[in-house]
C-alpha cells in the first residue's frame, strides 16, 4: 500500500497519543487531530488494511512494526524541523506548523543535512 500524507499524519498522531498514554482508541484520534469521526474511522479501516495499524477487540490501536517506522520517521523529521526553523528565528507555534508541511515531502538527503546543522 503506497501511503499518502494523510494516512502518515495519521501514523504520526497515533505514534505522539501512544507516547502519552498506554492505550489510544479512535476518539483519542478524533480529539487530536480534529477530524470528524467517520474520518478517523475510515482512515482506521485503511491503515489497518494497508498493515500499518492493528484495533483489538476493544477498539485500541496499535501501530505495526511498518506503522511504527514510518511513526517514528515522520514524528523525527517534524521535531528536527521545528528546531530548526526555531534556531533560524521563526517562532515556536508557526515552525511546528510549517514542519507539518514540510514532513512528507522533504528528502532523506536534506533532512540528514538539517538534523547535522541542528545537532551542530
Amino acid at each position: 500500500m503506497n501511503l499518502q500524507e494523510s494516512g502518515e499524519m495519521y501514523l504520526e498522531s497515533i505514534y505522539v497519543l501512544s507516547k502519552k498514554s498506554n492505550t489510544v482508541r479512535s476518539i483519542d484520534v478524533v480529539d487530536y487531530m480534529g477530524f470528524s469521526k467517520p474520518s478517523v474511522s475510515r482512515a482506521v479501516g485503511l491503515l489497518k488494511k494497508g498493515g500499518f495499524l492493528s484495533v483489538d477487540k476493544d477498539g485500541y490501536l496499535s501501530l505495526t512494526k511498518d506503522g511504527l517506522s514510518i511513526a517514528k520517521k515522520i514524528y523525527e523529521r517534524h521535531t528536527v524541523i521545528t528546531e530548526f526553523l526555531v534556531k533560524l528565528g521563526v517562532d515556536k507555534d508557526i515552525a511546528a506548523e510549517d514542519a507539518c508541511k514540510i514532513e512528507h515531502d522533504i528528502s532523506d538527503e536534506s533532512i540528514n543535512a538539517i538534523k547535522k546543522f541542528v545537532n551542530g
